[in-house]
């Protein structure tokens, strides 16, 4: 179990960065022209527009709560749990956080699905968003499985 968990707590983080930087989506207008965004990429465009506030929430939510996400499950991975009792942010916040983890991976799809409905523009789904995707399962089934081994809540 042990071994499951540190190959899951190496897996989610690596296939967090790869959905950062790989593309998320392929948007393709008139056949000629082509579009790849990443979701760093995506971010820093709502900023350069002078969309601070949405590219602030966009960061917030896809990148530093997932990143706060995978800190606390390495934390809980590594610290010593006699007792069984975990931390109050890992008994706590953490279910919060992973409520909201696939919300990402569905707005993609909503514009994906979107944007082959409209007629406008092809869109087709990229690595970046598959990676992503399985860090978010990752963290999930890593969260059950710690829980899991810290025993039951009192």
């Amino acid at each position: 179990m042990r071994h499951l968990q540190a190959i899951l707590l190496v897996a989610a983080p690596f296939l967090l960065a790869l959905g950062l930087i790989l593309p998320l989506v392929r948007f393709e207008k008139l056949y000629f022209f082509s579009e790849t965004p990443s979701l760093l990429a995506i971010v820093l465009s709502l900023w350069q527009t002078g969309d601070g506030f949405l590219a602030g929430i966009a960061a917030l939510v896809s990148i530093a709560l997932p990143l706060l996400k995978m800190f606390s499950l390495a934390i809980e991975a590594i610290s010593d749990r006699e007792g069984g009792t975990g931390t109050f942010f890992f008994n706590h916040v953490v279910p919060q956080l992973s409520r909201w983890s696939m919300m990402d991976v569905l707005l993609v799809a909503i514009v994906i699905a979107a944007a082959k409905t409209s007629g406008l523009a092809s869109a087709f789904t990229q690595p970046g968003l598959w990676c992503y995707a399985g860090s978010t399962i990752i963290s999930g089934l890593l969260h059950s499985l710690l829980r899991k081994a810290s025993g039951p809540k009192k």
